[in-house]
């Protein structure tokens, strides 16, 4: 396939994500300045998104992330290999038009929220998820002043709504690419707690990702490994760690 757009001044990072392998139509991936941050260049053009935005972000380190995601590259592009750059397309080209709306999505998780439900036998599992959910209810509780409601069994509990309107107020501080990559880690884990204590510091991807998965790695030990499950887990893992990468970077 030819480069649409050689001999201009960008080049469209062409729709990662949704569309068949283009062909690699570059040599060279490298970060350049660009307007107070810092873009992808391919072979010196500044890359773009689907939508024509510069693929351009803040941080230097993110910049250099996503150019090594695209100097990876082989003859193909393949989208499932370039998490981040689906993750700063979605940032630049979704998010950032409908903040509002993405804040909504994210509490409406929060409102049954995984870890506010919680076994209530065997012990075994009872203990894993207290482990592993609670200190994340403290986190938010002190860096908030929200209570969550935690219930046994699975009986829906309904959460206050000043609870729900501290973590909603808490969301407004991020940027459209935090913002999305809180979304993401929160579709990702079930849980819009375990996603912002992850972009708070308070805990890291890999153990967020372990608080994620506390129920069936617990079945798991249980019945026996679930290799499809296991596999399911492996692909999404790399959309984690980019968004923890962007968070860690915002």
């Amino acid at each position: 396939m030819t480069d649409p757009d050689r001999g201009k001044d960008t080049v469209k990072s062409g729709g990662i994500g949704k569309t068949p392998p283009r062909k690699r139509f570059y040599e060279q991936a490298k970060v350049a300045p660009h307007e107070g941050g810092f873009a992808v260049a391919l072979d010196g053009r500044v890359a773009k998104t689907p939508a024509g935005k510069p693929l351009a972000v803040r941080s230097e380190a993110l910049a250099a992330a996503l150019a090594d995601e695209w100097s990876a590259q082989g003859e193909r592009l393949d989208p499932a290999a370039m998490p981040l750059t689906r993750l700063v397309n979605t940032a630049l080209d979704g998010v950032a038009d409908k903040m509002a709306d993405v804040r909504a999505d994210i509490v409406r998780y929060a409102a049954s929220d995984l870890i506010c439900y919680r076994a209530e036998d065997p012990e075994g599992l009872v203990a894993l998820q207290d482990a592993h959910w609670s200190p994340l209810i403290s986190h938010i509780h002190d860096r908030l002043g929200a209570d969550f409601a935690v219930a046994k069994g699975i009986m829906y509990v309904e959460q206050n709504s000043d609870t729900l309107a501290a973590l909603d107020a808490a969301l407004e501080g991020y940027d459209a690419l935090g913002l999305a990559a809180i979304h993401i880690v929160t579709t990702l884990t079930g849980s819009a707690v375990i996603a912002l204590v992850l972009a708070q510091g308070g805990i890291t991807p890999e153990a967020a990702w372990t608080a994620a998965h506390v129920d069936e790695d617990w079945q798991m030990s249980q019945w026996g490994r679930d290799d499809i499950a296991v596999e399911r887990r492996t692909r999404r893992w790399a959309e984690m760690e980019a968004a923890g990468l962007v968070l860690s970077c915002t």
